[in-house]
């Protein structure tokens, strides 16, 4: 679907490679949308396939690669974090609760590796073993509060080269309240 995950980080294997053009409109692929993961799996199966390939998230497909569902042909990694906070009011009291609380489960995770796995294998179709190898690719922020620009910057410049935000979307600075060396300060 236009605008998910799936979408943006094909335009992040565009730039990458070099395959788009500064200025243009014009798509480097066609982009078919396909909706779910068990449609996307469809999608490059069936005879005639509707799609060449897909992009998800390598543990979440290992299990339809391991049997044999799947061929994997590549990996890429986000060039940003998986996950950011957004708030309309950064002044806002709760932000430091939630923070807090943020802080603590990531803590816990990080304390409580056996439990983190168990729960893991519990909830997703990961072995034991993959919830492992997927833990150790895994980093945490030492404090979730602030955000470093440099991050923001290169994510808005590939979001506007994906056509998902528009020239007039700001800049990386224009879009963080709290900067990562404002956190110490605001904590």
């Amino acid at each position: 679907m236009k605008n998910s995950g799936s979408y943006v980080m094909a335009y992040v294997l565009a730039d990458q490679q070099g395959w788009l053009s500064s200025g243009t409109k014009e798509e480097p692929f066609e982009v078919v949308p396909s909706g779910a993961f068990g449609p996307l799996r469809t999608a490059v199966r069936q005879e005639p396939t509707t799609a060449d390939f897909f992009m998800w998230e390598h543990f979440t497909t290992k299990f339809y690669f391991d049997n044999g569902e799947l061929k994997r042909i590549g990996e890429i990694y986000t060039p940003w974090p998986s996950w950011m906070i957004a708030a309309r009011d950064p002044t806002d009291p709760a932000l430091n609760t939630m923070a807090e609380k943020l802080n603590a489960g990531v803590q816990h995770y990080l304390d409580h590796e056996d439990e983190a796995v168990k729960h893991i294998t519990s909830t997703m179709e990961y072995s034991e073993e993959d919830a492992k190898e997927w833990m150790k690719t895994v980093q945490f922020t030492k404090d979730t509060r602030g955000v470093d620009t440099a991050v923001v910057e290169k994510t808005v410049g590939i979001l506007k080269k994906a056509g998902v935000l528009d020239e007039k979307a700001g800049n990386g600075p224009d879009l963080v309240a709290v900067k990562r060396a404002e956190k110490a300060a605001t904590a």
